[in-house]
């Protein structure tokens, strides 16, 4: 059967569908979908039907569940789902910006290889996969590919292909769902994939997430927020925001708890540490270690050295915590597998795993192609590990929906020199397609089937599809329907001929994911945790990121430069934030101007003195320093991702030790 939009997207499990609502924080944005500037590339609508089509978009980090509004079938504006129960009519910055991106003259216009002289001519489909088919072949198994999409069957086609060839090098860029699931279902031994309940909870504790800003399916978060702090009535439910500076999560919660960098794994098995001594246990075999471990270096005097929380705040935390009805605790900093399971750890020990308001282990949804990697096996591989120690060095590496070179912490710019031949499925001339041999031009959300299997952090198992709403603007193509096409010309069998087939397929099997998973009778990742007790010093490094300036694969987009403060950026430069004691300290005062150095890398910026910044750290944003792009966004501000430092955790690559030194130019 084919794909019905209206019905293929209304599909869900479990009472809920889509992923974002009406934010909190950019109440305005509805009207950044209008587009207010005379760009030249805008195209003239023609005289038609004015129609609304549902279709979703995957610009964002979640993913949003839209409407497209269109004029005799030319889409010209966005505007939330009103009838998607999580979406509720709202959309994130970017996917509010999703019509002009389709237009905008970033995209990708046809494929391209690049010549002898470094430059780049047209090549057509048809030799373009020709010539990868020929590389394939050639490089035998010494294929791998790098995915930043977290939440799509796409996934499936790419690593069905891969295990084709024989390799099983598929590596997943960092994200929170990384951290959680390396926790979770590898070092814990846990079943299924962990969410939040975030609509049933009585108190939330966002430790370490801006998760009403950027992290998770954000609009959904802001939903449950706006929900339970209804304007001019008592609030039902208390959040609180824990870690190292103010920002946008922080600044509408009921309290603010500053946490040092270093310290979030600390903070949280501080709060571990109160429960049991109130009585608190686990079903866990690892219990009595977990206490022992407690006991020896996470004591209330230790935790507050070293995360800056005192005894008495972390107490009363503690409390709170455990005297509420329907307590949750959402954990993530910096990729870190240990932050994840001393998060979860809380969680069990509140009695939330699978309850009301809790934590929640939704079942996995199979997958449609036989010969694909499943989504925790998708997580396995440590792409930062293999290049800082040489071990990734494909001859044929394919990047599909992301974008390395910029965003991946300290060695992003080396993966396409250790690779013999890059192949870069991107819709946009980002800057991991300004440097790859072979250029093919992914369509733009609208112009493509494509689907969201559970983004991470929904409480209940959400299936999203959408068909093409517009015939492509461009030379473009759908990047797995072309892969199914480029398998089946070199006599390989993935089991489907059409993506649309794939995502049929895919929205059975999520039908049949009802309920949750998991017990807790798994073990407590005490590797990860013992080590949380260290502190590298120096100056930490807090870097955050926020929806409006950019991802790590999607800069600033066309209306957003407009939302983006003076005391973010100035001009070419970037403002970083730090307090008065560390500004006194470093010799600073406002709009000082300093350069930051970590790993042979540095970043110019101006200083903003900000007592919502804890001593000894600096807050910087990630987003700006892009080399591609447009104008908007090429040569503005620096690539804070580069100054992360990276360090090796059991489970997993991790960022949380970044420090930087701060000199005054």
């Amino acid at each position: 059967m084919g794909l019905n939009r209206r019905a293929f997207i209304q599909f869900s499990v479990g009472g809920t569908l889509g992923l974002l609502v009406t934010p909190v924080i950019w109440k305005t944005l509805d009207d950044v979908s209008i587009w207010t500037q005379n760009w030249s590339w805008i195209p003239k609508l023609k005289k038609g039907a004015e129609e609304r089509v549902q279709a979703i978009s995957k610009l964002c980090p979640s993913g949003c569940a839209l409407q497209v509004e269109t004029v005799g079938r030319e889409p010209y504006a966005t505007t939330g789902d009103e009838d998607n129960p999580l979406s509720k009519g709202g959309l994130c910055p970017i996917c509010a910006d999703a019509v002009p991106m389709l237009y905008s003259p970033t995209r990708v216009a046809g494929p391209m290889v690049k010549t002898g002289d470094g430059q780049y001519e047209s090549i057509s489909w048809d030799d373009a996969k020709k010539l990868l088919a020929d590389k394939l072949g050639a490089a035998g198994s010494s294929v791998a590919v790098v995915s930043g999409d977290d939440t799509g069957s796409g996934n499936e086609v790419f690593s069905a292909l891969l295990a084709e060839l024989g390799s099983d090098k598929y590596y997943m860029m960092p994200s929170p769902q990384m951290a959680a699931t390396r926790a979770w279902n590898g070092l814990m031994g846990g079943q299924g994939q962990i969410g939040y309940d975030l609509d049933g909870s009585d108190f939330v504790l966002f430790a370490g997430t801006d998760a009403l800003d950027s992290w998770g399916p954000t609009v959904s978060n802001m939903n449950a927020f706006a929900e339970s702090h209804p304007a001019g009535q008592e609030a039902t439910a208390t959040y609180v925001y824990a870690g190292p500076a103010r920002n946008h999560t922080s600044s509408v919660c009921d309290q603010w708890v500053p946490v040092h960098p270093e310290g979030m794994t600390a903070f949280l098995l501080g709060l571990a540490y109160n429960l049991i001594t109130d009585g608190k246990t686990l079903e866990s075999g690892d219990f009595a270690s977990l206490r022992s471990l407690l006991a020896s270096k996470f004591s209330p005097a230790q935790v507050e050295k070293l995360t800056g929380v005192s005894q008495k705040a972390l107490a009363e935390l503690a409390a709170k915590l455990r005297n509420a009805s329907a307590p949750v605790v959402v954990a993530d900093y910096a990729n870190s597998t240990a932050t994840a399971a001393a998060g979860i750890i809380v969680n069990m020990l509140l009695g939330r795993l699978n309850a009301q308001g809790g934590m929640v282990a939704l079942p996995e949804v199979d997958t449609a192609v036989g010969s694909a990697l499943d989504r925790v096996a998708r997580f396995e591989k440590d792409l930062l590990a293999e290049l800082a120690d040489g071990a990734f060095a494909p001859k044929v590496c394919l990047v599909y929906d992301a974008n390395p070179v910029f965003g991946l912490p300290q060695y992003g710019v080396q993966l396409a020199e250790k690779a013999g031949f890059t192949v870069s499925f991107s819709t946009f001339k980002d800057e991991t397609a300004a440097v790859a041999d072979l250029v093919l031009p992914a369509a733009h959300p609208f112009e493509r089937f494509d689907d969201l299997v559970n983004p991470f952090g929904v409480a209940n198992t959400t299936y999203v599809a959408s068909s093409p709403v517009i015939k492509p603007t461009l030379d473009v193509q759908g990047a797995p329907q072309f892969l199914l096409e480029l398998a089946a010309d070199m006599g390989l069998d993935l089991g489907y001929e059409t993506f649309e087939e794939v995502l049929e397929a895919k929205a059975e099997a999520a039908e049949a994911a009802v309920g949750t998973v998991g017990s807790y009778s798994v073990g407590l990742g005490l590797s990860a945790l013992a080590a949380a007790d260290k502190q590298s010093g120096g100056t930490a490094l807090y870097a955050y990121t926020q929806l409006h300036i950019g991802t790590d694969k999607v800069a600033t987009t066309p209306h957003n430069p407009t939302t983006i403060r003076d005391t973010e950026l100035q001009g070419k430069t970037m403002y970083v934030r730090v307090n008065s004691k560390t500004a006194s300290a470093n010799g600073l005062k406002q709009n000082s101007k300093v350069r930051l150095s970590a790993n042979g890398a540095e970043c110019e910026a101006l200083v903003l003195v900000d007592e919502g910044v804890m001593p000894g750290v600096v807050a910087a944003p990630l987003g700006f320093g892009h080399t591609a792009w447009d104008e908007f966004s090429k040569g503005k501000g620096g690539n804070v991702y580069k100054l992360l430092t990276v360090s090796a955790e059991p489970g997993g690559s991790a960022w949380t030790g970044s420090a930087v030194t701060i000199a005054k130019m």
